[in-house]
């Protein structure tokens, strides 16, 4: 199948909007991917990619980012979801700042959102081809553990993607794409560190999930090196954020969010001509 693109989306939350600036910057330069692997974040800000909005992302993320009914403290005490179910798939998508289903449903991209299995701790790579009919798969995947309920979706239960594979870049060396780019939302060189998160207290009933979210940060590094080695071999395009832009992961703060976004869409552009010749872009 060696004959196809693929772009490899990490999450992060709000860092996310690195990559909208990205995506915005690859519309803009008419830079055409096959195959988009979103997680987390990094699935709910690339799908406007397939559904050619540019600056959707970042438009509503500074319009609603003090509404708290958006995400937030507010949102986690009063529903259970620091996303706010009904406020960001319906509302937001359905009125607010429209998703463009139609042109999503007929753009030939394959978009996969990557999910993480609660009963198995294994990730799931769901295809979505109508984000109308499968807008759930988008919210299991950016269900941030601790602050979200999790997500059933036939008879099986999802949370974020992060937990079991943050970055799928062995599932693209596995499916053998013939040219891969990669972005990151942190710079060069970050390393995770083992994490004490109360998972077992919480997530006891699935010993499998407990055992993937301990194991996690050993399969981030992992990934991290074998990207930074494909990287040094000219083999892959990496794009990650030149310079530190410290962001939380429900950032309310304006002046950041637009700064990360901003960072994105600069350090593309630094790269847009390497990443042309990579494509064989000629336009």
């Amino acid at each position: 199948m060696k004959h196809k693109t693929a772009l490899i989306l990490e999450g992060g939350a709000m860092r996310g909007l690195y990559s909208a600036g990205i995506l915005d910057a690859f519309m803009e330069n008419n830079i055409n991917i096959d195959v988009i692997y979103g997680v987390s974040a990094g699935a709910l800000f690339g799908l406007n990619y397939k559904s050619h909005q540019i600056g959707r992302a970042l438009r509503y993320n500074l319009k609603y980012a003090n509404e708290k009914n958006y995400m937030g403290l507010y949102s986690l005490i009063t529903t259970g979801n620091i996303m706010n179910e009904e406020f960001c798939f319906k509302k937001l998508v359905y009125e607010l700042d429209k998703l463009d289903f139609e042109t999503y449903k007929n753009n030939p991209v394959d978009f996969y959102a990557v999910v993480t299995n609660l009963q198995t701790g294994k990730p799931e790579y769901i295809k979505i081809d109508d984000a109308q009919k499968d807008m759930e798969y988008f919210r299991a995947s950016g269900s941030m553990p601790f602050v979200s309920k999790p997500v059933k979706i036939n008879d099986k239960l999802y949370l974020d993607g992060a937990i079991s594979d943050a970055v799928p870049f062995k599932k693209a060396l596995e499916t053998n794409y013939e040219k891969i780019i990669v972005i990151l939302t942190r710079p060069l060189g970050y390393r995770k560190k083992k994490s004490y998160l109360p998972y077992r207290l919480f997530y006891g009933k699935f010993p499998k999930l407990v055992e993937t979210a301990k194991n996690s940060y050993k399969k981030y590094n992992e990934t991290m090196d074998l990207i930074e080695k494909y990287e040094s071999e000219n083999k892959i395009i990496v794009l990650r954020p030149s310079k530190l832009i410290k962001v939380k992961r429900i950032e309310k703060d304006k002046t950041k969010l637009q700064s990360i976004y901003d960072l994105g869409v600069s350090d593309c552009m630094r790269k847009i001509e390497q990443i042309k010749t990579f494509l064989h872009v000629t336009n």
